[in-house]
């Protein structure tokens, strides 16, 4: 095996042993990045140079962290100081970060070295990473495929073995999503878990960094690192610091899962269902026990997440004008012209199409039609979950209702698009944590995922849950990207 297959609890086992240098790893990537970048278009941003002189200084370094020395890809949404942080926009083409957001932070600390920035969709609207004012990223699997979003740059280059792991986004799936759609694990935090300090807002109500990586027990790892309180967020939650490695027992015994039959109507892939009929009978199999519930309200989550989400980003964005910050335009003649050329021309079409709902839903005489009543659906939402999660351990539904799609095949459906956020769109309104695994591949080989949402916290339950299914499943050693043309 490549040292670039390896998943990183692997390679730090083999550095122990002094089997491979942390030279070697870092040389295979980069190797690896050359060999197929060209075909899968992952990175925005490939600091090479950088990477190089910071791991020569690890190996100066006496005491310094197991992890040191780890590549790692991070979704081009994170500020990283002195390095080009684009939202895959037109808008910050140029803009190189003054800081580090506090996952940086965290990484650096235990001294991992970043590869590049990962592609997006523009500042993480959408959901196969064609929305990116630079280049359209492709799925490993097939080369003709999307690799979902928007943090598909981050799920690509892991699935392709560019990466060992990425930190990605996640406001309505974009990490779990693109997850299933690489045949990758994709984490998705409690709201609060990881400081969204230097995170580029997109939605600051559902916005949370998340994980991707080749298996659970690199998820608990890279989780370890990024999660915990930071005093310059004010959504962070101050909560006792938990080793998520030691979670991972492999048992399921007495588990308790429930089914939501919502999840399951028409709109849910043939082979998508059958797979995640066989994912159940897998879990019944390992001892836990499987009933079928009901979430009345995810029937109206899909809805009420646009609103919120599109009225947020109207917000968010506005400080992106031309002046203040990002692209300015050279046609204007008045301060009117200016604003109106800059945004018109510095923002993509998906951007301005969310920013144009949100700026109506958030306007006088339709506030209380739109955002004041999706913010009474969000509390209902959440008290659907609340009340399910009073007699079930964890809940279990597909990540999507699709496998991915031809590059191309929805980009002028915006609508269509959006439903295939059905799925994951309920946990970041009520602010819970879910991990999506991959559980096998459709008639054509491209992956299917399974999504396990967790009660707020319960990052532990649903590790654990994901890692003994990994454990029987053994996907990764019997499936691999194909790179198919």
């Amino acid at each position: 095996m490549e040292i670039y297959e390896l998943t990183v609890h692997e390679l730090l086992e083999k550095l122990d042993k002094k089997e491979i240098t942390k030279e070697e790893v870092l040389t295979s990537y980069q190797n690896r990045i050359e060999e197929k970048e060209k075909d899968v278009q992952a990175f925005i941003t490939i600091t090479d140079k950088e990477a190089k002189e910071q791991l020569k200084k690890i190996e100066e370094e006496e005491n310094t962290s197991k992890l040191a020395g780890i590549p790692i890809g991070i979704k081009d949404n994170i500020c990283t100081k002195g390095v080009k942080t684009t939202c895959a926009s037109r808008m910050l083409e140029n803009f190189v970060s003054p800081y580090d957001a506090t996952v940086i932070e965290k990484i650096n600390n235990e001294r991992l070295i970043s590869l590049g920035k990962l592609n997006m969709d523009e500042f993480a609207m959408g959901g196969s990473t064609e929305h990116s004012y630079f280049k359209k990223t492709k799925n490993p699997w097939n080369l003709n495929k999307v690799p979902g979003g928007s943090s598909g740059g981050s799920a690509a280059a892991v699935a392709a073995g560019l990466v060992p792991w990425a930190l990605g986004s996640d406001t309505g799936g974009s990490v779990r999503q693109p997850a299933a759609f690489c045949g990758v694990v994709g984490l998705k935090p409690t709201y609060g878990l990881i400081s969204r300090y230097g995170l580029v807002a997109f939605a600051s109500s559902l916005d949370q960094i998340g994980t991707l990586t080749k298996d659970v027990e690199d998820a608990a790892i890279l989780l370890n690192i990024i999660a915990g309180h930071d005093e310059k967020d004010t959504t962070s939650a101050n909560r006792e610091k938990i080793d998520y490695t030691k979670c991972l027992k492999n048992d399921v015994k007495g588990l308790k899962i429930g089914i939501p039959k919502q999840y399951f109507g028409d709109g849910i892939n043939s082979e998508v269902k059958d797979a995640i009929n066989e994912v159940i009978k897998q879990y019944e199999k390992m001892g836990a026990t499987v009933e079928e519930c009901s979430l009345d309200v995810a029937d109206y989550a899909l809805a009420t997440y646009y609103i919120i989400a599109c009225a947020e980003a109207s917000s968010n964005l506005g400080r992106f004008d031309g002046i203040r910050y990002g692209y300015r335009t050279k046609d204007f003649s008045d301060l009117k012209d200016l604003y109106k050329n800059s945004r018109s021309e510095g923002f993509g079409e998906e951007v301005k199409r969310r920013i144009i709902l949100g700026t109506y839903v958030l306007s006088s005489g339709y506030y209380d039609a739109y955002y004041k009543k999706a913010q009474q659906v969000r509390t209902l939402v959440k008290n659907e979950f609340e009340n399910n999660f009073k007699k079930y351990d964890v809940i279990l539904t597909p990540t999507s209702p699709n496998v991915a799609f031809d590059i191309g095949s929805k980009i002028d459906n915006p609508l269509e698009m959006y439903l295939s956020d059905v799925c994951t769109v309920p946990v970041n309104i009520a602010g819970l944590p879910a991990i999506s695994i991959p559980c096998g591949v459709n008639s054509e080989g491209m992956p299917i995922g399974f999504q396990l949402i967790g009660n707020r916290f319960e990052e532990t339950t649903i590790l654990n849950a994901a890692y003994a299914y990994e454990k029987e499943r053994k996907f990764r050693q019997n499936y691999k990207p194909e790179f198919k043309k």
